[in-house]
């Protein structure tokens, strides 16, 4: 079993906003296969928590314009260091950098296939590494803020 065309559409259009919104590391796993809760799922992160909640909000509003897509599901907002979106077909997955890192969400799901992503979302591919490297080369931890 693959993902539907339904959630290939969904997963783009999730991860286009994603990026929009100048997500990092955005992946997505057709894991329709292994779970029956659901066909896909779409990682990125953000290095703080004000540009986690721009990146869900977007996904989002474009979801819901584009495709008449509502989340059935909504958590993690009161702290903003994971924020998942569950759209029944898809789940996005948005965490803080150090969530991302910590959780490790891609070796969880390595064997699942990867879905092709429009290829402003597939840019950000290491882009929170350049950023942690950034940071440090500063000293500055407080580029969080300054650098979406």
């Amino acid at each position: 079993m693959t993902a539907t065309d339904r959630s290939i559409e969904l997963i783009t259009a999730a991860a286009q906003a994603a990026a929009d919104r100048l997500a990092h590391d955005i992946i997505a796993y057709d894991v329709s296969d292994v779970l029956s809760i659901t066909d896909a799922f779409l990682l990125a992160s953000a290095p703080n928590d004000r540009q986690v909640k721009s990146i869900v909000d977007e996904i989002e509003e474009k979801l819901l314009k584009e495709l008449g897509a509502k989340p059935v599901r909504r958590e993690g907002d009161r702290d903003a260091r994971w924020i998942l979106l569950d759209y029944i077909d898809i789940v996005v997955h948005v965490q803080h950098s150090e969530e991302r890192v910590f959780y490790a969400l891609e070796r969880l799901w390595k064997d699942c296939p990867e879905i092709d992503l429009p290829e402003d979302a597939k840019l950000t591919k290491g882009k929170a590494e350049e950023h942690a490297a950034l940071r440090a080369a500063q000293g500055d931890d407080e580029l969080d803020g300054d650098l979406f």
